[in-house]
């Protein structure tokens, strides 16, 4: 369970991870599948929430010349958010968007319960969908 955790966490960050991948083999191994969920969803929102505190970070160094992002392209992104806002987060499960949406979330100062619970949600869901895509198309071939 602990492996599950860790790669949670770190497919939640920018580092590219296999979460999905690890549950579901641990599911093929008949380890009880509450416990699987559990686990990956704080894991995976944890990593989200390290998103977050990397993009309220950020903001201390906004004025720096090496800064990756451009005031420009701040005020777009800013502007993309005001109009999506925190309810973008659901979507933070997704591959590719996920990420940048936590940091995002920190770097325009989402206050912390509501991106905890946005984030867990979707985290929540993606890990039952899972589960549920385990359940129906694995069972024959793991059991």
């Amino acid at each position: 369970m602990l492996s599950l955790f860790l790669v949670a966490l770190a497919s939640a960050t920018l580092f590219p991870g296999g979460s999905e991948v690890w549950l579901a083999r641990l599911w093929c191994l008949e380890q009880p599948a509450l416990t699987l969920w559990a686990v990956a969803t704080l894991g995976n929102t944890l990593g989200s929430l390290v998103n977050v505190a990397l993009g309220r970070y950020a903001r201390h160094f906004q004025g720096r010349r090496w800064f990756p992002a451009s005031p420009a392209s701040l005020m777009r992104a800013e502007q993309w958010y005001r109009r999506f806002g925190e309810w973008s987060l659901l979507a933070s499960w997704a591959p590719v968007v996920g990420d940048p949406l936590t940091v995002l979330a920190g770097l325009f100062r989402l206050p912390w319960w509501r991106a905890i619970l946005l984030i867990g949600l979707a985290k929540a869901g993606r890990y039952a969908l899972v589960l549920w895509l385990a359940e129906a198309w694995l069972a024959p071939l793991c059991r």
